[in-house]
């Protein structure tokens, strides 16, 4: 914001500025380490913000007569003296003061100088502290042709004497909210702003080499910046005046966005923070390391959930949920079967300003389970919103329906925070659990009348087969590769060779008119396919030309058989299409599994794959055997999980 503008504002907006009535900031904290306001209150009151308003800190250390207080004037206030400077050498800066710039909720703390000073060390260490403590980005400004040495002294010092008092209290924290993160990076960031008027700047001929040269200094002085959770140096040239700060703008608003471990909190906070600082360090700081009670509050640093499905961190600072605000992490998530993050929102009631959720279902609220079910047949899946009723029907006019995202609906894939979190409850599994119902009768008909079929099958087929086929009775093994045929596997006789033989081992075809099987191709085994239409490598049974007459019984019979297989595919297809429609949207879909999820065997066409009904997952029959609820997917009743949902504590 321009001085002009300021200049241009009433009485009362130029207050909201962060500014008290006279136009200055005010002092916060005196020479005598006294803090000056009251109470949170005052002190919300005395910047002007709100008490809802999460803020960060920024404080700005040098020597006397670098230009801290006309830095931040120019930064932050187009010019206007809110923080008061004199021309001559004398300090105008006698403790700490503050003022609060709005456009990105920083407090601001202007430092006296706290360089070159030989009285009143110990004062000078414990204000140091307190304002370090608070602070969540420091600024060292300097204005000298080269850095000297006393900087890194002075910096070094500061992150020993940080590291030295607060340790004990930030491993306590770290321990408490399960940061998994390191001790230097729960500190302050740094940044090194150096204007020089005529040597060149730090890193000036490689990019990115000023922080490595700053680092290197520091280390052969011996003094490491190791309380800092991160350095960075921005430099100015300035032959003539006035100063450029808009790169050290550009770094503050990264550093004020950047949340990766400190999050910004209510003021309230940080004043409970000097306020406790204050009561401790109020005499002689003792040499040795002292336990310190709690003056960091949690919610100083960053919530240390992750999500779940793409593992960005909250951005919000520690028990924010205890005010209500909920988790909320920078970028877009990515979608994940297993937590079905992926949700619909009314685009009609988003437009009027209510976000309300819609979930793809089978049976609409108005319509019984099975009256549902038979719509869902006709007019496919249903879209209902509690407020709007039926907005979409899948396959209403069968033909030139839209498609309902960006029309009707709004896409959005969310974050998931803990497992508890879902989208879909009990709504978007009312189609799978009717479907699971009369999957159980069928499974149950089948398995009860797969023996009884088999026999007759097997009957059948002996008793109009070619006289040169191998009955069913006596084939138990491939005769290719010799692997045992289960009960319910089907057995293929070769049209040349007559033995029995599995599918892969007789997938061949080519015309045997020999046997009376022309001109169309028929299945014949790999062996007979390699060694053409010649009959003499058979062991002397059935070796005779074939007319075709013995034939006509099997060639009817297997077009009977054709035809029943086509009127099974017919059936099972309308059941697989609702399946598929009806499958809950955390399930990972039929053709996306290739292995058991557990024990990784591959999925043949007669094994059938099992989801779990708590992470979505396919399964083999071993290893989702296990029966449990899952209210937080909304089976509240025992249904089928895997080994590992199985054993997990707690409600799934």
């Amino acid at each position: 914001m321009s001085a002009i503008l300021l200049e241009d504002l009433p009485t009362s907006m130029v207050d909201q500025t962060g500014v008290e009535e006279d136009g200055s900031s005010f002092l916060l904290v005196d020479e005598q380490e006294n803090l000056q306001v009251k109470d949170v209150d005052d002190f919300i009151n005395r910047l002007g913000c709100s008490p809802q308003e999460p803020v960060k800190v920024l404080s700005i250390f040098g020597n006397t007569g670098d230009g801290k207080s006309h830095t931040l004037n120019h930064m932050f206030f187009g010019g206007l003296e809110i923080f008061r400077t004199s021309p001559s050498q004398d300090s105008c800066t006698v403790g700490v003061w503050a003022s609060y710039y709005p456009a990105l909720s920083l407090v601001l703390l202007d430092t006296e100088g706290l360089l070159g000073a030989t009285d009143k060390q110990n004062q000078r260490l414990r204000l140091l502290l307190k304002v370090l403590a608070v602070s969540d980005l420091v600024i060292y400004r300097t204005r000298a042709e080269r850095l000297h040495n006393d900087m890194f002294q002075f910096l070094g010092n500061a992150s020993k004497a940080y590291l030295k008092f607060f340790t004990p209290e930030l491993k306590a924290l770290s321990s408490r909210c399960g940061l998994e993160v390191t001790l230097s990076s729960l500190g302050p960031s740094l940044t090194v702003f150096h204007e020089t008027s005529r040597t060149d700047l730090l890193g000036s001929k490689v990019r990115g080499q000023a922080e490595t040269d700053l680092l290197k200094r520091f280390h052969e002085l011996g003094t490491p910046p190791e309380a800092f959770s991160s350095i960075h140096y921005v430099g100015t040239k300035t032959v003539v005046p006035p100063s450029d700060f808009s790169h050290l703008m550009d770094r503050v608003k990264k550093q004020v966005m950047d949340t990766s471990t400190r999050s910004s909190r209510p003021l309230s906070h940080v004043f409970t923070a000097l306020q406790s600082l204050s009561e401790r360090f109020s005499g002689d700081i003792p040499d040795d390391q002292v336990q310190i009670t709690s003056f960091f509050p949690d919610e100083y640093f960053t919530c240390s959930l992750r999500c779940l499905s793409c593992r960005a961190r909250c951005k919000n600072r520690m028990n924010h949920m205890k005010d209500g605000v909920p988790h909320q992490a920078d970028g877009l998530c990515q979608f994940a079967h297993e937590y079905n993050n992926k949700v619909l929102i009314c685009k009609r009631c988003y437009e009027g300003g209510r976000e309300l959720i819609v979930i793809p279902k089978t049976v609409a609220s108005i319509d019984s389970p099975w009256m549902g079910l038979a719509k869902y047949a006709w007019s496919g899946y249903v879209l209902e919103c509690r407020v709007c009723g039926i907005i979409y029907r899948s396959r209403q006019y069968w033909y030139g329906n839209k498609d309902p995202d960006g029309s009707l609906v709004r896409q959005e894939v969310r974050h998931v925070w803990s497992e508890s979190d879902s989208y879909s409850l009990d709504q978007q599994n009312a189609a799978q659990r009717v479907l699971d119902g009369v999957n159980f009768v069928m499974q149950s008909v089948n398995e009860y009348s797969a023996g009884p079929t088999n026999m007759v099958t097997s009957w059948l087929i002996d008793n109009v087969a070619p006289p040169y086929w191998r009955p069913n009775a006596e084939i138990t093994m491939c005769h290719g590769c010799k692997k045992e045929f289960v009960p319910a596997e089907r057995k293929h006789h070769c049209r040349s060779c007559g033995e029995g033989f599995c599918n892969s081992c007789s997938d061949q075809t080519m015309p045997v008119p020999e046997r009376g099987w022309g001109p169309s191709p028929v299945r014949v085994c790999k062996k007979c396919h390699n060694k053409g239409q010649s009959l003499d490598v058979f062991s002397g049974r059935n070796t005779a030309q074939d007319d075709g007459r013995s034939l006509l019984p099997r060639k009817v019979t297997e077009i009977a058989q054709s035809s029943l297989e086509m009127m099974s595919s017919a059936v099972k297809y309308p059941m697989g299409f609702v399946k598929e429609a009806a499958r809950p949207g955390y399930w990972v879909p039929d053709q996306e599994i290739i292995n058991c999820h557990s024990c990784k065997t591959p999925f043949t066409p007669k094994m059938y794959k099992h989801h779990c009904r708590s992470c979505g997952q396919g399964f083999c029959q071993l290893c989702s055997e296990y029966q449990r609820p899952v209210p937080s997917r909304g089976w509240h009743h025992p249904v089928r999980v895997c080994q590992s949902c199985s054993r997990k504590k707690g409600e799934l």
